[in-house]
């Protein structure tokens, strides 16, 4: 070996010790480390994540330079953090891929009144303030809200081949609600249902995205059996309240997903508490914490849990969603918390996924 392979060896042993709290395994044996350059005592290499939403971002860095500063020679460590998004499963039978899209995240509800579309549009919204590429289909067709929720009127149009999102908040946006006006009612069958769904899978020029959230109709219906029957799926978000109705519906949301063989990202808890902004004591209106029971029960993780805030309904109504318009808010820290955990469970299934398996530079 010459002398620099063996600095460079010996910087990728050091780099062993750094470890991937979410998937379990040290960076070098993840292939994270990438663009690695000696130069004297000057070391200088990239670590590549799964997503840059990774909440230990900044402890891995600090880790890695850490651990390289204290070999013999070393004078100057510099640390480049970077993130490559990897797409959790090929094609199964039947199913197939959207142009440019790595990950379909459905973001779903066992029953309706839950606050599920304000978990998906402050999901999204908080994965592209993280660094991620995002898009939203609002799969709500009987009640599409999404429109609303992110400031947006107006209507599709085409390149003459494919659709083109409405953008708004910096990402793109389709719904039913371009299509319609607001006081027509929906009122279809699920071959239609199943026609429209695959259409803004795959007639839409989505671009290259991350993750394309998917806010699904609340209940176990057609869109969900459409959703499975037509692209390979990266996982569920269920939506809850702490109500023990709410969370019997989302047991069934929970085993419809199963059954269609969708994975299960976890379980939200939403409107889990009231913090009084005059006297800041906790009220549990609805109850605090049987989500997360539920979700231990059920053998699901726990994505995290959003309070009631007043902000988070009047950031809905008028289309200044609450991780925009307060981000350092309780709120939406509590957003970017279940977007964090979201992206590394995805990440986690990728990190099996055959399709995934990524090389060292």
């Amino acid at each position: 070996m010459t002398t620099q392979q063996t600095q460079e060896a010996a910087i990728l042993e050091a780099l062993r010790t750094v470890q991937d709290p979410d998937l379990g395994r040290d960076i070098v044996s993840l292939n994270f480390v990438k663009d690695l350059r000696v130069e004297d005592g000057d070391v200088s290499f990239a670590i590549e994540l799964t997503t840059p939403a990774c909440p230990v971002k900044e402890q891995m860095h600090d880790e890695a330079v850490a651990a390289v500063s204290r070999l013999d020679g070393v004078t100057k460590v510099t640390v480049d953090m970077t993130a490559n998004v990897r797409a959790v499963d090929s094609p199964e039978a039947g199913k197939v891929l959207i142009d440019g899209v790595k990950n379909v995240v459905a973001v779903g509800a066992g029953k309706g009144g839950v606050g599920k579309s304000t978990v998906a549009v402050n999901l999204a919204l908080a994965l592209s303030r993280c660094g991620g590429r995002v898009g939203v289909i609002d799969a709500d067709v009987y009640g599409p809200n999404i429109p609303i929720m992110l400031g947006i009127s107006t209507q599709l149009e085409t390149d003459g081949k494919k659709i083109v999102p409405a953008r708004s908040h910096g990402i793109p946006v389709v719904s039913m609600g371009f299509l319609t006006k607001d006081e027509t009612p929906i009122i279809w069958r699920g071959p239609m249902l199943h026609g429209v769904v695959k259409q803004f899978f795959h007639d839409v020029r989505w671009g290259e995205l991350d993750y394309l959230v998917v806010d699904m109709p609340p209940g176990t219906g057609d869109v969900a059996l459409s959703l499975s029957q037509s692209v390979p799926v990266s996982g569920a978000v269920v939506v809850t309240t702490p109500q023990v109705v709410s969370l019997a519906d989302s047991r069934r949301a929970v085993a419809m997903y199963k059954k269609l063989n969708v994975p299960v990202l976890g379980l939200v808890e939403n409107m889990s508490h009231f913090a009084c902004p005059s006297c800041h004591e906790e009220s549990d209106i609805f109850g605090k914490g049987g989500g997360e029971t539920a979700a231990e029960e059920m053998g699901i993780p726990f994505l995290g849990r959003i309070p009631l805030y007043q902000p988070i309904r009047e950031g809905g109504d008028s289309g200044l969603p609450i991780v925009d318009s307060e981000p350092d808010s309780a709120a939406a820290r509590g957003f970017l918390e279940v977007a964090e955990r979201t992206a590394a469970r995805v990440s986690i299934a990728a990190l099996s996924s055959p399709e995934s398996v990524v090389t060292a530079s």
